[in-house]
């Protein structure tokens, strides 16, 4: 199936809209375009949207990582929103949610970092 992402920018906030599959294949491309786009926009935090994910490998929880220290490094936070539920487990396996805020939904999540939807 692919991966299809999809990047807009709501002030300081980098949305990415992720759909299909994130592993191996598709994580070095999705890497480079969501680097691309926090360092060519002026973004602090990252809302990262799961809603279309139907599978998620170790490929993809690394370019997430990635992402997540570089925004940290910016001064900024990373919220994940719409987890489906095999998505969820596997970020609670993975323990990311000890480290990446979960919000219910992009609008709630752009809400809790200051931004009006």
């Amino acid at each position: 199936m692919g991966l299809q992402s999809l990047f807009s920018v709501k002030e300081d906030v980098l949305i990415v809209r992720l759909t299909g599959e994130l592993d191996h294949h598709t994580a070095e491309t999705l890497r480079k375009e969501w680097k691309d786009m926090l360092y060519n926009h002026s973004v602090k935090h990252v809302i990262l949207n799961l809603d279309g994910i139907s599978f998620m490998d170790s490929s993809g929880l690394g370019v997430i990582l990635g992402r997540y220290k570089e925004v940290l490094q910016l001064g900024g936070e990373m919220v994940v929103c719409s987890v489906t539920p095999p998505i969820n487990r596997l970020f609670e396996m993975a323990g990311l949610f000890k480290i990446i805020r979960l919000a219910e939904n992009e609008e709630y999540a752009l809400e809790t970092l200051g931004v009006a939807s």
